[in-house]
């Protein structure tokens, strides 16, 4: 036997000599071999245990679960469900911000791309979202307003969706023609529904509003009032939003270079949410854009963390929330160096699924535990329409179909033996 081969013997005899007076140590006074006995506590040292880790009641978890949480009369609930930049990535969807009301009100601000399944992991029935405001027209605004639309009705709304955005310099520039646009590009999609399930919710309504207008009231039911101001993004038609209930008042600015509307109309807001895009040197680093290209997007096109430190100095909300840039542990400290040199106010940086509560004496912030592998949540209300299982088809398209009645005969007979029902195979 080789030298090398004597070595490796000998390492493994050693290994296993110290593993076995590893097992012995631990079998002491474990004579039975249990592995993982539990320690019985005398009841002093369980009742100290106990104040050293109480169980926290309802209100106090450090973790928001959702569908688990109501809400006070008086609270409000704002949830980040899309805070990142115009490109994509799994851990951050693009703008969207979910407003809950004590009322039982519910409003989407912006709706951008990747956010409908955030929106999915609040566990809210769809019968609840049917208020969308977007601020501009930009798909990482916009991107999932169709996702929301047609999977809503799949998921159960039963209402309109209702859509709020700024009009444009010309009709073509405005929301509504954009709306119009989805409403053809999904035709089909929204065609096939009929038969198949209740098709309330497919009606989409829209409300066009002058983007020109100052702290102009363009909702106001229920005791909340929605107001627009102007924003100043890339080119005239975008807007910033102001919600007031119940005396706290919540800011959303969508994007925007700063500006004196917002400057006048958000002082000492509740919560302000507002841009605070990555630093020209983040672009530069991380997007490898050209220096001129990373200066203007970041502190021209957008609101950079010094700028939005700025603005947040000068309006003084009880929490400021910045959002629009990639949240991660080596652009953090840029982005809250910059915000940090023109502000030292109550902050938060925002990433998905944080989640703020809101009411007059306390602000709480925390982040949302998620289910994966959430379903859609039951409707509130009873579905109007029974499927159909005519169809559509051509008759070139049902010349082509392989009927299979012999199991087709199987299916229906397991499934009206399980479930109690009646149900004839349809024929061919």
């Amino acid at each position: 036997m080789s030298k090398i081969a004597n070595s490796k013997l000998a390492l493994l005899a050693i290994v296993a000599v110290a593993a076995l007076a590893m097992v012995a140590g631990y079998m002491k006074g474990h004579h039975d071999g249990s592995v993982g006995r539990i320690l019985q506590l005398s009841p002093e040292a369980q009742a100290a245990k106990a104040k050293m880790s109480p169980v926290k009641p309802l209100e106090n978890r450090d973790v928001y679960y959702p569908g688990t949480e109501p809400l006070g009369p008086d609270e409000m609930r704002v949830v980040a469900l899309g805070t990142g930049m115009p490109s994509f990535r799994p851990k951050q969807a693009a703008a969207c911000f979910l407003v809950e009301l004590g009322n039982g009100d519910k409003f989407l601000f912006d709706i951008g791309q990747g956010s409908a399944s955030r929106i999915a992991a609040m566990k809210i029935p769809m019968d609840y979202l049917d208020k969308v405001f977007i601020g501009h027209l930009h798909v990482d605004h916009m991107g999932d307003l169709a996702a929301l639309w047609i999977g809503g009705v799949k998921m159960n709304r039963t209402y309109p969706l209702r859509v709020w955005g700024p009009s444009g310099t010309t009709p073509e520039f405005g929301t509504k023609y954009a709306i119009d646009g989805i409403k053809r590009y999904l035709n089909w999609d929204a065609t096939t529904l009929k038969g198949l399930m209740d098709i309330r919710g497919e009606r989409l309504e829209v409300t066009e509003f002058d983007y020109k207008g100052v702290n102009q009231i363009i909702y106001q039911e229920n005791g909340v009032t929605i107001r627009s101001i102007p924003a100043i993004h890339v080119m005239d038609g975008s807007v910033s939003f102001i919600l007031e209930w119940n005396g706290l008042k919540f800011a959303y600015s969508s994007d925007t270079f700063p500006n004196k509307w917002w400057i006048k109309y958000t002082k000492g807001v509740d919560i302000s949410v507002h841009e605070c895009f990555s630093s020209p040197q983040i672009m530069l680093d991380k997007m490898n854009y050209r220096p001129e290209w990373a200066l203007n997007l970041s502190a021209i096109k957008h609101t950079s963390p010094k700028q939005f430190g700025k603005i947040m100095a000068m309006t003084r909300p009880r929490l400021a929330v910045g959002y629009h840039f990639f949240n991660d542990h080596d652009t953090l400290p840029e982005q809250l160096a910059g915000v940090r040199a023109t502000y030292d106010g109550p902050l938060a940086m925002a990433t998905d699924y944080m989640v703020f509560n809101v009411t007059k004496d306390a602000i709480r912030v925390r982040m949302a535990a998620i289910d994966q592998e959430i379903w859609p949540m039951q409707p509130t209300r009873a579905k109007e329409t029974t499927p159909s299982m005519a169809d559509n088809f051509s008759d070139f398209i049902k010349g082509g179909s392989e009927w299979m009645p012999e199991v087709l005969k199987q299916i229906w007979t397991a499934f009206n033996e399980r479930n109690g029902t009646n149900f004839e195979v349809p024929s061919k």
